[in-house]
């Protein structure tokens, strides 16, 4: 059964929120906000408050300020926001990201676990958990990026649990691609990703001193082939459901996932030489990635023609297997 969603009514409050969310995209994140441009409008503005609310939650988590018990209260803060969203309080009564999250959450039933799940991998971070395998990584990639993957499902309309599959499997391929971008800007913080096991047979500490020694580059480059080799498996498995989504928002996945691709790739191509500035996708390569999403979703029309896509709400949570 279809369920067609309400128009999404904005306030005053609210439009401004989209204001500072597209500002905030802009300067966080390019490749998002370019692909971003390719939603419907309600997709767009929806996925802009997830957005900022995203990276809201993140930058109070990832903040130093006071040390541990300082991120540790304002990580309880977080969650007292978020329940607080998902309740029956005043619009009013939530502080302006958290009245933009709410439009979202609600909106488009997005089950509060996701957003639980969201914050639960930002306290693996401030708890300083390590990754001894690619299981453990597998699920802090799941929680902070799979479930933001999950939750744009919700938005977009979800047709099948095939579609959440893909949206997970999506999000933990991008975050992989970050962590293996930024593996020496997270040793200088004192974080190790890199799967332990995978470093040991390199021999390599997992350590955020040993990862980060000049004589170690080799060696770590491997461990990062093995992580994007993980990375691309997910990528397959991801924009394969980009026919469960509607034309537009399978041209806004299919292009950020392409970009996203891309940066592993060149990761992969710099070897040893990728953290010696940070790798990004010039604009050329990425109108190519673009080119090539365009491609992708055009292959899935004489399916669309068989089967017209219409939006669908799930109630059910996905949850990494």
């Amino acid at each position: 059964m279809t369920v067609r969603r309400p128009t999404l009514r904005l306030t005053p409050e609210a439009l401004a929120i989209v204001d500072d969310a597209r500002n905030t995209i802009r300067a966080g994140s390019k490749s998002f906000s370019l692909a971003s441009l390719l939603f419907g409008r309600e997709t767009q503005i929806a996925s802009h408050f997830l957005y900022v609310w995203c990276r809201y939650c993140d930058d109070q988590v990832d903040g130093e300020q006071g040390g541990r018990e300082a991120q540790l209260a304002r990580l309880a803060e977080l969650r007292r926001y978020t329940a607080a969203a998902y309740g029956p309080e005043a619009l009013q009564s939530l502080p302006p990201v958290f009245q933009a999250f709410r439009h979202v959450s609600q909106g488009y039933a997005i089950p509060r676990f996701y957003a639980d799940e969201l914050l639960e991998g930002m306290a693996m971070d401030v708890r300083g958990e390590t990754y001894p395998s690619v299981r453990e990584l597998e699920l802090y990639c799941y929680r902070v990026a799979g479930v933001v993957g999950l939750m744009m499902s919700h938005i977009m309309g979800v047709r099948s649990a095939r579609a959440l599959d893909a949206a997970a499997q999506l999000g933990m391929a991008m975050q992989m691609t970050n962590i293996c971008r930024d593996v020496l800007t997270d040793a200088e913080l004192g974080r190790v990703y890199l799967p332990g096991d995978w470093l040991a047979a390199e021999g390599v500490a997992s350590t955020p001193e040993a990862v980060a020694l000049p004589v170690n580059r080799a060696a770590v480059a491997k461990v990062v082939a093995r992580v994007l080799d993980e990375a691309e498996r997910r990528y397959r498995i991801g924009l394969s459901g980009i026919g469960e989504l509607s034309f537009r928002s399978a041209l806004a996945v299919s292009a950020a996932a392409g970009v996203y691709r891309q940066i592993g790739r060149f990761v992969r191509a710099r070897g040893e030489r990728a953290w010696e500035s940070r790798t990004i996708v010039p604009s050329g390569w990425k109108r190519w990635a673009l080119f090539l999403g365009v491609l992708r979703v055009l292959s899935s029309v004489p399916g669309r023609l068989v089967r017209p896509w219409s939006p669908v709400i799930l109630t059910e949570t996905w949850r990494l297997k």
